[in-house]
């Protein structure tokens, strides 16, 4: 099989298109023949050598993979050739007490697909068959690619970690963004109030127009958090779904109201942060982790889609051959959505 792997850490990393073995499947694995494949801030940090763990290389990366079943393992029962199927990338053993209670999220011996082993820009991946998610009726490939990873970590974020309420007033971080886009939908979905942040005119009409956000503040202004706040008649908002990081995470406290929640599940701008601590504990406010998804926010996630009511965004597509330029794509920040890599039969 054809597979893109990353040979040299760098910015960018030097990625070579190879031919590989045919992946064989132990006897709770399957062979998933990959139709689609997203790109995410993860890849980046892999390509860079920025993990805080060491990856040896080379390395398949993808972890946001669609595909269909061509190979069972001889213990497999639940699945047959030919079924569509999503690919939980938080890889989890099914056995420690996190996983038995569904928090999947939490695995005491969880794997990264495509960072731990090898992932799905490739023709095939092979993956333990408790980590595949059926598609729907109607949820094609690349919505599925674009949302099973991005999407299912929004609604981990709005459904597990926290919850909304009718009325919420919620902000949701880079609108533009594959958790940020999803964010905005499944908000609006619960009934909150949507202001969320751009920094160009595209992106901030992607956010009023395509996604439904009620507001939208330019991030470039310094005083952006005051204009939430002034959104808001000063009061401040109910939840922020958080992504960035760095000395973004601290300005998000100057939009929040009192008993608010900041919900955090990325640190693209900075991974160390200082926070005041005494408005926060004043205010009694909240600041909750969320890692991953669950199998049911996947589930949840999917079945959104297939009811119309969560729609991929997708800046663009690129064929296999060409994924580093994908990856040039998405480190240039000018993207709107999602950017996918698609592998057709």
């Amino acid at each position: 099989m054809k597979a893109v792997q990353l040979m040299e850490h760098g910015t960018p990393g030097k990625f070579e298109l190879r031919d590989l073995p045919d992946p064989k499947p132990a006897p709770d694995e399957v062979v998933v023949q990959v139709q689609a494949c997203g790109l995410n801030h993860l890849d980046l940090w892999l390509e860079a050598g920025e993990l805080p763990i060491p990856v040896p290389l080379p390395r398949t990366p993808g972890g946001e993979i669609a595909g269909k079943i061509i190979e069972l393992g001889w213990a497999v029962s639940d699945w047959k050739v030919g079924d569509e199927v999503a690919i939980q990338s938080n890889l989890f053993c099914g056995q420690c007490e996190f996983c038995k209670r569904g928090d999947e999220s939490l695995c005491l011996r969880g794997e990264l697909l495509g960072v731990n082993r090898d992932g799905g820009f490739a023709e095939k991946v092979v993956v333990p068959s408790r980590v595949l998610v059926r598609l729907p009726a109607g949820v094609g490939f690349e919505a599925s690619a674009a949302l099973t990873l991005a999407g299912s970590t929004a609604m981990h974020m709005l459904t597990n970690r926290t919850q909304v309420t009718p009325g919420d007033w919620v902000l949701v971080m880079g609108a533009a963004s594959g958790v940020g886009s999803a964010a905005i939908q499944i908000a609006k979905g619960l009934g909150a109030q949507v202001i969320t942040t751009a920094s160009s005119e595209a992106k901030r009409a992607l956010a009023l127009l395509r996604l439904g956000a009620d507001h939208v503040v330019d991030s470039n202004n310094a005083a952006w958090p005051a204009d939430v706040r002034k959104l808001t008649g000063k009061r401040g908002v109910d939840l922020v779904v958080e992504h960035i990081g760095g000395d973004v995470l601290p300005k998000v406290f100057e939009c929040l109201a009192r008993g608010g929640t900041v919900v955090t599940c990325g640190a693209t701008a900075g991974r160390e942060v200082t926070l005041n601590l005494w408005p926060f504990f004043v205010k009694q406010q909240k600041l909750v982790g969320s890692y991953g998804r669950n199998r049911a926010d996947i589930q949840a996630t999917l079945e959104w889609v297939a009811a119309g009511k969560l729609k991929p965004v997708i800046d663009s597509v690129y064929p296999l051959e060409k994924t580093a330029e994908a990856f040039a794509q998405l480190r240039s920040r000018k993207f709107l959505g999602k950017v996918l890599v698609e592998i057709p039969a």
